[in-house]
């Protein structure tokens, strides 16, 4: 039950940081495009630093075959490539198309966006429930993702017509999906045996599309020399930070 607890405290932390869209207000857009990149480039490392020294030694330690191990991690990385592919599959061209897309826009993003935190709650409660020390890494890897990626959610909202506080209402209430997550993880944990062998490398997977699709392609367009190198230093702080934590 202690499991259940700790994932429950950490899926409402990543809740609400749906709030973030409030730093969109707050600061200006050139500062915030600024500080932006430092929390991508450590989402980035973290979750990579997550796979490789967290979640990928404790699936090996299940005593599975690695062929299988590596097996699952590969269909983890497949799976989001096809979520992600599917949630970017609305596109048109002519002018009348365009304007019925944005209107609908904020729609989508709210059902994609509700999907992806209740995976996130899934994976949350699998890494509790092999122990705290895994638990604690994933969940913070999908905390640092969420900061930019909410705020990016918050400004979707905002282009698609909805007003400031409903874009915020929205958001919260979108991500308070990683709650169910949870529960739904606890439940399918408890009456499906050794599913964890499936769902750590699963999740290593989607760790390493995420970081590697997502997050450093977005390192790669900051062109400014300084900014660049503070970047890459936060990015292999993350993965040290993720390594010395998994020893």
């Amino acid at each position: 039950m202690n499991n259940l607890i700790h994932a429950l405290i950490a899926a409402a932390v990543v809740s609400l940081i749906s709030l973030a869209g409030i730093l969109a207000l707050a600061l200006k857009e050139n500062f915030l495009r600024k500080i932006l990149i430092f929390f991508i480039s450590f989402s980035a490392g973290a979750m990579l630093g997550s796979a490789f020294f967290h979640l990928l030694p404790e699936a090996l330690l299940t005593g599975i075959l690695p062929a299988k191990i590596f097996s699952f991690t590969l269909i983890g990385l497949i799976i989001f490539f096809v979520l992600e592919k599917f949630l970017r599959w609305h596109h048109c061209h002519d002018e009348e198309c365009e304007a019925h897309q944005i209107k609908h826009l904020g729609h989508l993003n709210l059902i994609g966006d509700g999907a992806h935190n209740f995976i996130d709650g899934l994976v949350i409660m699998a890494g509790f429930s092999v122990n705290l020390p895994l638990g604690i890494a994933v969940a913070l890897s999908i905390i640092f993702h969420e900061i930019p990626q909410e705020i990016s959610d918050f400004g979707v909202l905002i282009y698609a017509g909805f007003s400031r506080r409903k874009a915020l209402l929205y958001n919260l209430i979108s991500a308070g999906l990683a709650l169910l997550g949870v529960i739904g993880g606890y439940l399918l944990l408890k009456n499906i045996d050794h599913l964890n062998n499936f769902l750590l490398p699963f999740t290593a997977g989607g760790f390493i599309y995420i970081a590697a699709s997502d997050l450093v392609p977005e390192l790669h367009k900051e062109n400014h020399p300084g900014r660049s190198i503070i970047s890459f230093i936060v990015f292999l702080s993350a993965i040290i930070l993720m390594m010395v934590s998994g020893e």
